[in-house]
């Protein structure tokens, strides 16, 4: 795999050899989502099954798993029940590894015993569940679901379902999206997780939200009516940012922009209202939500760096195209109503996507034309120089970036030994050396 560097221009120049292998041969799907998905030791990533039988819904995957990157050795690590069809579960998805232990956390609908009572799988039917990464499959339950309307909600639990479970990289706090189930017409929010004595027994979490939107469609200009795209930025919790949906100035447009929610380690998860048949839950006193941007047309999930001090998202530029733009993480000191001026840092000719930070903060990864690109961070005076660790028209999806920051993860569709195409997880390991020969 060639490496090449891309000026102003589009000018590109041979420099070194990359190493991107297939460590996954299978006939099922191997799908990153974008998650963590790396041990933390980079030996393994771990993965679902989704769109391997029947159809690509969350709700006929079949397992999460993981891969040993040196063997390709193949493991199952929670194999339910299911059955397949239209409607289907229980569901099983969307996996991460805890940053520090060996185990896993992912999505879970209904068990089969449940479907009765529950229903099948659904956005708004669904939990966080840990097992193990040793392939015994221990089973942890995180965040009890209570959809009773003949009481207040549980303290601690949900109404509806978790998606998208991320650990802060200090393993204290989870963060995800939510859709509540008994009040429905508010649309997705953010919310999080820790480990807490008043936690609903059986369950490891007490849950609450970061953000009460406003109900659909009654939004007044500059109010929030979605979060998600969200993500950690930095290591201990404290700052989730997303991407949330407000009403324009005009009082009848949305737009799109970047948020921060601040968590102070001071905030009591406790004070949060969990809601009732009717209300809907509340975040604990002490969140603050910061807007960052007045672009309007940000979008995918946004990704702060590890030192907490930079958020990179995507927006369009002026001619319509998706392109990384970068902004200091913390409030502004400009007047209210002002925001930061963000720094663009790509100048693609189609629209970027899967976002990643190296771990040290001075480069980000990014994917455009199915090609993935590095950009070095520490020079911001040459924008639009970067390099392109491939130079082709395969296309590479779900990119994620090793703990030690020397190796690349990322799926492509590739045909086999067996019927159709499936989801196969690709590696690539970083020339440092050359990358930043070229790039700097």
């Amino acid at each position: 795999m060639i490496l090449t560097a891309c000026s102003e221009t589009g000018t590109k120049n041979s420099i070194s050899i990359m190493k991107e292998r297939q460590i996954s041969f299978s006939a099922k799907n191997h799908a990153l989502d974008n998650n963590d998905n790396f041990s933390p030791d980079d030996r393994f990533l771990c993965y679902d099954t989704r769109g391997t039988v029947f159809n690509k819904n969350l709700a006929n995957c079949k397992s999460i798993e993981k891969i040993e990157i040196a063997t390709g050795k193949e493991t199952v690590l929670w194999e339910p029940e299911s059955v397949t069809g239209e409607e289907a579960a229980p569901g099983v998805a969307a996996v991460s590894w805890h940053p520090s232990e060996e185990k896993v956390i992912f999505i879970h609908g209904p068990l089969l015993e449940e479907v009765e009572a529950r229903g099948f799988y659904g956005i708004r039917n669904r939990t966080g569940v840990e097992v193990s990464a040793d392939g015994k499959g221990v089973v942890t339950k995180v965040d009890m679901r209570d959809v009773s309307t003949e009481r207040a909600t549980i303290n601690g639990a949900q109404r509806g379902g978790t998606h998208r479970h991320e650990y802060a990289r200090n393993g204290k706090r989870i963060g995800f999206t939510y859709d509540d189930f008994l009040v429905q017409n508010f649309d997705r929010t953010i919310g999080y997780m820790e480990p807490n004595a008043a936690a609903p027994q059986g369950y490891t979490h007490y849950f609450a939200v970061l953000l009460k939107p406003a109900e659909i469609g009654k939004s007044k200009p500059g109010e929030i009516e979605k979060a998600y795209g969200d993500s950690w930025v930095g290591a201990d919790g404290k700052m989730r940012a997303f991407v949330g949906k407000i009403r324009a100035e005009n009082g009848v447009d949305y737009q799109t922009d970047l948020f921060v929610a601040d968590i102070p380690d001071l905030v009591d998860i406790t004070t949060a209202f969990s809601g009732d048949a009717t209300s809907y839950p509340q975040p604990p006193g002490g969140i603050e939500i910061r807007r960052l941007t007045d672009c309007g047309t940000v979008s995918g999930i946004v990704r702060g760096s590890h030192d907490g001090k930079q958020i990179a998202y995507l927006a369009e530029d002026k001619s319509g195209i998706l392109q990384i733009f970068v902004i200091p993480s913390q409030k502004s000191a400009l007047p209210e109503g002002s925001f930061e001026k963000p720094f663009q840092l790509s100048e693609f000719q189609s629209n970027a996507s899967d976002i990643r930070w190296h771990p040290s903060g001075s480069s980000i990864f990014a994917i455009a034309d199915g090609n993935i690109a590095v950009f070095s961070f520490q020079n911001k005076e040459k924008k639009g120089k970067y390099l392109f660790l491939t130079n082709d028209t395969q296309k590479r999806e779900e990119l994620v970036v090793s703990n030690d920051g020397n190796t690349l993860a990322y799926t492509m569709l590739k045909a086999g030994d067996y019927p159709g195409e499936f989801r196969q997880i690709f590696v690539m390991d970083l020339n440092w050396e050359a990358i930043n020969a070229k790039i700097k």
